[in-house]
């Protein structure tokens, strides 16, 4: 356990007295050595993460600029070889074989798809995409797609994939950052669209909690660059603040993950709880967090 995990643990138990205890289950982890970006982490550093936090974790490659078919290789026998702690998926880029090397890694034991629209520099109005997603609902596993800003139409044709694809569950990482100020009203009547919680923004986080369905939320902490234990402080406290019941929490923390990677839809975990009664518009909030942040 690290100093961050000593000094956050506290934190944790806290919130464990309001709600009893929650099956933490990480929708959004990596691994590997040759991301562009820096960040690097073994699969035996995710799994002391995990553990400090008691969590068990999504996990698929970062960035491979070379190709993904080993790195798929070593994420699958990383989740072999600690099944209680971790489970698969592949990553592929639609531009190098995506549907042939997907098909290859969930025979191989992978149970999701991860895809980066920025990273690999693709639309989702691309064909493989539709056949990626409606592979994914043949096999009833879930597609992981990163939502981060500058990725035009992705929450409008990641709903409409979701429409054609009823057996397919599209998650939306970092808090569908991307469309999150319209896509809360349409979730409701998408319950195969989720949105994780690997977001830096409490008030981004407050606004998803207050006004999504919770059976479309799954909490997220994006490790290496957020750490589990920290990051289910932060998303916890953020959906406490928003007036997120227990039972509801639980169903965010892991619960839902838990189905989904069992092939089952979310259960239903009532409504949201909305904008707060004083004075205060979460989606002016937003806008004004995003200014500030901006200018600094």
């Amino acid at each position: 356990m690290t100093a961050i995990d000593d000094l956050m643990r506290p934190w944790l138990d806290r919130i464990f007295q309001d709600t009893g205890p929650l099956a933490l289950y990480d929708a959004h982890t990596h691994v590997g050595r040759n991301d562009p970006d820096g960040f690097k982490q073994e699969p035996a550093e995710l799994v002391e993460a995990l553990a400090a936090a008691g969590a068990r974790a999504v996990v698929f490659p970062m960035h491979e600029p070379a190709g993904y078919p080993p790195a798929n290789d070593a994420v699958i026998a990383a989740a072999a070889a600690d099944p209680e702690r971790l489970v698969a998926y592949c990553r592929v880029s639609p531009h190098d074989g995506a549907l042939a090397e997907a098909t290859r890694a969930l025979d191989a034991g992978a149970r999701g798809i991860k895809l980066h629209p920025r990273a690999e520099r693709f639309g989702m109005e691309e064909p493989v995409v539709g056949e990626l997603v409606a592979l994914a609902g043949e096999r009833r596993v879930p597609v992981l797609i990163h939502a981060g800003r500058g990725i035009p139409a992705l929450g409008e044709l990641t709903v409409r994939l979701a429409e054609r694809n009823p057996g397919a569950t599209l998650i939306l990482a970092h808090a569908a950052i991307s469309d999150l100020a319209w896509l809360w009203r349409v979730l409701p009547d998408h319950p195969n669209v989720l949105v994780d919680t690997a977001w830096w923004n409490p008030v981004d986080l407050v606004a998803l909690f207050a006004l999504s369905p919770p059976a479309n939320i799954v909490w997220a902490s994006d490790s290496p660059y957020g750490r589990p234990l920290a990051s289910a402080v932060m998303a916890l406290r953020c959906a406490l603040q928003a007036g997120l019941t227990p039972a509801q929490l639980r169903g965010i923390a892991g619960g839902t993950m838990a189905r989904v990677l069992d092939g089952e839809a979310p259960e239903d975990l009532g409504p949201p709880p909305g904008q707060p009664a004083q004075a205060l518009d979460l989606l002016l909030e937003r806008c004004h967090s995003h200014l500030a942040s901006g200018f600094a």
